[in-house]
Order: structure tokens, then sequence, then C-alpha cells
């Protein structure tokens, strides 16, 4: 029973996230359609942001970018299976970021496909299931009922005493 509230409160986390996501990328910015330009080599964007931003707007843009995609590494691990789930962690958020990149590209006004969101939202969820998501997974799958042939208890067996004034052997 607990086992499926976990899961449902994972689900349920995964689309408030998943709105939240939507909101902050999918907003149009007529105020930058002039200078949105896709990036499709890796590094670009951040050599960008290094020398054309302030410290703070590039940490902003940096961190944002990394907390944005920390969610999939807290919340996939309740979801996928245990077999390779780092790998799949991984994969996951890359696909969903790749589809929210090319979104923002395709239809958007104001923003554009970047590559090194993508990379940057996808170590974000590495950086969140090493530190926190891989416990989470781990005590989620202690819920599991253990699976396997089931084995009866052995009956203590009594020893057998010898019989009184009989030599044994």
């Amino acid at each position: 029973m607990l086992r499926i509230l976990v899961v449902g409160v994972a689900l349920v986390a995964l689309v408030v996230f998943s709105a939240v996501l939507a909101r902050l990328t999918l907003t149009p910015s007529p105020a930058s359609a002039e200078i949105a330009g896709a990036n499709l080599r890796p590094g670009r964007s951040l050599r960008q942001y290094l020398e054309d931003y302030t410290f703070l707007a590039a940490c902003k843009q940096i961190g944002g970018n990394l907390l944005l995609g920390a969610p999939f590494g807290l919340l996939l691990p309740v979801l996928v299976p245990r077999r390779m789930r780092v790998v799949r962690v991984v994969l996951l958020t890359a696909v969903v970021m790749v589809l929210v990149e090319l979104a923002q590209g395709a239809v958007v006004e104001g923003r554009a496909f970047d590559v090194d969101d993508v990379i940057l939202n996808t170590g974000g969820a590495l950086i969140a299931y090493l530190l926190v998501g891989r416990r989470i997974g781990r005590r989620f799958r202690a819920l599991e009922p253990v699976s396997g042939p089931s084995v009866k208890p052995v009956k203590p067996v009594k020893p057998v005493k010898p019989a009184k004034g009989k030599s044994t052997g």
C-alpha cells in the first residue's frame, strides 16, 4: 500500500514539475526575438554566458538550467526499474529536454534550441540522482516485497536421547 502511495506521489510531482517546466521554457519572450538563435555547438552558450554576462547572470543561467533538470534525478528513481537506473534517468531526461528545446525552437517566439541547455539540464538530473535520487530509489525498493520461492520455516528437531542403561555402539 505504501509503495502505491509513493508511486502516486512521484507521478503527481512529475506532472506538477512538467507544468512548471512548460511554463518556464515554453513562454514566449518577444524581447529576445531579435537575438535568439539556435545553438548546436556544445559549449558555445556556456562561453557566451561567461564572456558576455555578469558573474551573477551567468550563475543564474547555468544554475537555473542545472536546477531545471534536478527533479528528474529525484523522481525518476521511483518510477524506473532498478536495472541500469542511472542510465535510464540520464537518457529519459535528455530525451525530454531535447523535446522541450525543439518545441522552443519551432513554436515559441524569442526562444531557440540550445544544446547547452540540454547538457546542463541532463547534468542537473545526474547530479541530483547521485546526491539524493539514488538513496530515494534504494529506500523505495526496500518497500518491495521479496520475490522468489517461498520457504517454509523449518521446525526444530528434538535431539534423540539414548535409552537408559543401553549402550550405544
